[in-house]
């Protein structure tokens, strides 16, 4: 694809989900993406076969944005597999508590609306948050072998648990526009992952 091309879809792209982030999925027209994006109207359907085509192409560039964030993370080799997991678990607390606690997680944002509205942005997600817990259970099984974690239940069933905790307590802090319950997330974090 060249660059051009390649440059106008992720423009789209990052152009809804700036807008979807602010009003939700169903609320967003395809003309308010386009006109945000600075495309020509008839470009949309070059990219994308449809407004569920787009969605899901949306959720994929923000879980392999994610993705290359985690990766960040973990690459950093003078710390510790508990100081990656702390910064992670720092970037999503910074991530939410952004704007008013209205945050910047499209899973927070639009979690339950696509679970109703698209099947296959609903599979895209559930694929893209397993992704994440697999990641965190590696953190986790890297920071036992290193010795700078410890937990009492699997790896994994941790992983899970932090980050369903997580999605709540971002949940919470927006009904609340507060980021209390973000803080009580950090205490919990710590006390299970003993750092």
């Amino acid at each position: 694809m060249p660059v051009a091309k390649a440059e106008t879809r992720k423009t789209l792209l990052d152009a809804a989900r700036r807008i979807v982030l602010a009003k939700g999925y169903a609320a967003v027209g395809i003309n308010e993406v386009l006109a945000d994006a600075g495309v020509p109207k008839g470009s949309f359907y070059h990219w994308f076969s449809s407004k569920d085509a787009f969605g899901e192409a949306m959720m994929k560039s923000y879980f392999d944005d994610y993705f290359a964030t985690m990766d960040r993370i973990v690459a950093q080799r003078e710390k510790s597999s508990a100081e990656h997991l702390m910064q992670y678990w720092q970037y999503f607390y910074d991530t939410q508590a952004a704007d008013d606690c209205q945050g910047g997680c499209l899973v927070v944002k639009l979690g339950a609306e696509i679970a109703d509205l698209s099947e296959a942005m609903r599979v895209t997600t559930k694929s893209g948050t397993a992704e994440i817990v697999d990641r965190i259970e590696r953190m986790i099984t890297d920071g036992i072998t290193d010795g700078s974690v410890s937990v009492v239940d699997t790896p994994r069933a941790t992983a899970e648990s932090l980050y369903d905790l997580w999605l709540g307590a971002s949940m919470i802090a927006k009904i609340h526009g507060s980021a209390g319950q973000l803080d009580r997330a950090m205490a919990v974090t710590r006390q299970v992952l003993h750092v």
